[in-house]
């Protein structure tokens, strides 16, 4: 336990203190931000820095072993649709938590003055990474093609950013990019490295990478499709 708190506490202050140090120089050379914002700011610092820490030490000792033996003992039951089914569940609980996912979802909610409900960005991003998560399970157990899969994805998405309305087109591709965040990625690459390793004929490097590239689509489409019936 002190090993792993003391090897992440290292690697969070290499994170932040990049962005400390430069928000200083910016202070003292260029910004010259009142006092007490900028006393603000690295008190912010020190509380993120710590909260930084107990999560990733949390996940490392409990997420991602309970991730792995998750997808290890789903395929013992034998129903594909089982493991689908939880595949779909455990994306979505892990989106809806996501602190990246939930900064864009307060932020549009604020910026469009409630236009745009945060919740409802929010719930429907969860839909779209726990679509394709599920989907990208099931790709394991049947042999698809990930390249064709990504492919075809891909491919709607360039074909909906110009049917979508253009206002609607940052936020989805926005959508998509926080959904690979501290949570929802290592929970979805812990249950495909689990489920291919007991899967005959199967290897954790092919089969349990690539599926974070193609879950974060299914915001980005989700967003796309429902800013062409809503907007």
């Amino acid at each position: 336990m002190l090993t792993v708190l003391k090897d992440r506490l290292i690697d969070v202050l290499k994170a932040v203190a990049p962005l400390v140090g430069l928000v200083c120089v910016l202070q003292v050379t260029i910004v010259h931000a009142p006092l007490d914002l900028f006393l603000q700011f690295l008190a912010g610092s020190i509380l993120a820095v710590f909260g930084m820490l107990l999560l990733f030490v949390g996940v490392d000792l409990g997420v991602l072993p309970m991730g792995r033996f998750i997808g290890a003992e789903l395929p013992k039951k034998g129903s594909i649709t089982l493991i689908v089914a939880v595949s779909f569940a455990l994306g979505f609980a892990t989106t809806v938590a996501e602190p990246d996912v939930l900064v864009l979802a307060s932020q549009v909610d604020a910026v469009s003055g409630r236009a745009i409900a945060g919740s409802a960005i929010l719930y429907l991003i969860a839909v779209g990474v726990a679509g394709f998560a599920a989907m990208a399970m099931g790709r394991i157990i049947l042999g698809w093609s990930l390249r064709l899969m990504l492919t075809v994805a891909y491919g709607l998405v360039v074909a909906l950013s110009f049917l979508a309305p253009g206002e609607i087109v940052p936020l989805a591709f926005d959508a998509g990019s926080v959904t690979t965040g501290v949570l929802s990625g290592p929970v979805v690459i812990a249950l495909a490295i689990g489920l291919s390793s007991v899967l005959a004929g199967r290897s954790a490097v092919s089969d349990g990478f690539g599926l974070l590239g193609f879950a974060s689509v299914g915001p980005i489409i989700a967003v796309l499709l429902v800013g062409m019936w809503l907007w």
